[in-house]
């Protein structure tokens, strides 16, 4: 069960800033999530990739510079199996980053992928005709009746425009529940409230939503 980070703003902010929040709240989750962490972000125009196989708390934060978008991801693998760099995200391709949390149980698809976060991305994709949301809603509804038991199915696919934002969760609400943040500054996601003392809202559970 892994840990999650949007962040859309207007203008440029300092990555670390926001690493060194995110890493707290992986190292503090009730749930081990240090099988490694991986970032997504723009930076002259064009997208960074950064995997690290070490939890995201061990890591050097500060290496990174500033941007105005990022996708962060810190990995719990599934019963400890799979711990390779490979297996990191955010995965991505040409255009879109996909990050992952939640636990599905006999599940019956066929799409291409290593671990199942992967094959779920490659799922969603083959239903997208020009609107990645609608590829979510329908992919995620064929995934239900192809899934024995969902405990949480929460994920964000983004491109340098926009986020489509999926949450769905079957039990322990207050560990799967997504928070995010908005303001004339732009957008933040986070599988957990930063502790900031600030207004942060919750995703409603069962839903799919866009974030510009």
């Amino acid at each position: 069960m892994c840990r999650l980070l949007y962040i859309k703003s207007r203008k440029l902010f300092q990555i670390p800033y926001h690493l060194h929040i995110f890493a707290g709240i992986a190292r503090n989750s009730k749930e081990y999530q240090g099988h490694g962490w991986g970032l997504a972000y723009i930076q002259r125009g064009e997208w960074k990739h950064y995997r690290n196989i070490n939890p995201v708390w061990e890591d050097n934060l500060d290496q990174f510079g500033e941007t105005d978008l990022i996708l962060a991801h810190a990995r719990s693998a599934f019963q400890d199996r799979d711990i390779a760099i490979e297996n990191n995200m955010p995965f991505y391709d040409d255009r879109y980053v996909f990050i992952f949390n939640g636990e599905l149980h006999g599940v019956k698809i066929n799409a291409a992928g290593r671990i199942g976060a992967e094959k779920i991305f490659n799922f969603i994709k083959r239903f997208n005709r020009g609107d990645i949301t609608q590829a979510i809603i329908k992919a995620q509804a064929i995934l239900e009746k192809r899934s024995k038991y969902i405990r949480a199915m929460n994920l964000i696919i983004a491109d340098r425009d926009t986020a489509s934002v999926a949450s769905m969760f079957n039990e322990e609400e207050e560990y799967f529940t997504m928070y995010y943040k908005e303001s004339s500054d732009g957008v933040i996601i986070c599988s957990e409230k930063y502790p900031d003392g600030h207004k942060w809202l919750a995703l409603e559970n069962r839903s799919v939503r866009v974030f510009q």
